[in-house]
């Protein structure tokens, strides 16, 4: 009916198009209908109107969930980052939902802590009131670990020491030092050893670089031969910065 309308009519620029398409838009929802009682715009107002419903408050945010196990350090690990849960909760499988800005983690249907969203790889995020009180004994306390350590080694006990002062609170390097000295159960007390004392003499004692050196059998290999490929290479075709002066 619309172009039928227009069809000898000329237009330019296309805001003229636009506007006389309002008009006969408004001319083809009052004029009555041949099939149906009344206009478009009465069926509208009398059937479609009253059943709208008022447009959401704030936009859609897409929500990734997941599912995770919370740490013996109360925590959870989403995308390289970990969040604090309470501290009842740990060994309990959590739900977490993520947004652009904000984490949500759920127990058992029920919503037990919200954090903001951070971008932080290796980074944690803690509240307060997560952490255990000072009267409950922790499992796996940082005395606990420094012993076992020192039982390993004074190397061991050595990088143990610096994970758990290289963090906020100690109880969030849990799960790093865990990780390390439970490669006694692969690789033997004495190799474990011997990776700790050369990550301290590297002065890199984090735990891939334990792990990296036990991998590779490197723990006994001296350290200029660990760090060979920063050497410059020798060759008789390779013409160093003296053959231009």
């Amino acid at each position: 009916w619309k172009l039928m309308r227009l069809r000898r009519e000329f237009f330019y620029p296309l805001a003229s198009l636009i506007a006389r398409s309002k008009v006969l838009m408004e001319e083809l929802n009052n004029r009555p209908q041949r099939l149906h009682p009344g206009s478009r715009r009465e069926q509208f107002e009398l059937l479609d109107k009253p059943a709208l419903m008022p447009l959401p408050g704030t936009t859609y945010e897409y929500i990734d969930s997941k599912r995770a196990k919370v740490g013996p350090d109360y925590h959870v690990l989403y995308q390289k980052h970990a969040y604090s849960v309470p501290h009842t909760l740990v060994g309990n499988t959590v739900t977490i939902e993520a947004s652009g800005s904000v984490i949500s983690i759920y127990h058992q249907n029920q919503l037990v802590t919200q954090h903001a969203k951070s971008a932080k790889d290796g980074g944690f995020s803690t509240q307060k009131e997560h952490m255990p009180d000072s009267h409950v004994k922790q499992r796996f306390s940082a005395e606990r670990l420094l012993h076992w350590a020192e039982n390993i080694g004074v190397g061991t006990r050595g990088v143990v020491q610096w994970h758990i002062h290289s963090r906020q609170h100690p109880e969030q390097a849990i799960k790093s030092c865990l990780a390390i000295l439970n490669l006694t159960k692969q690789h033997g007390a004495a190799r474990l050893e011997a990776a700790c004392q050369k990550a301290l003499l590297l002065e890199r004692p984090h735990r891939s670089v334990v792990m990296n050196l036990l991998k590779h059998h490197q723990e006994s290999v001296p350290s200029t031969a660990v760090e060979h490929d920063e050497q410059p290479v020798t060759h008789h075709n390779i013409r160093g910065q003296h053959y231009y002066q």
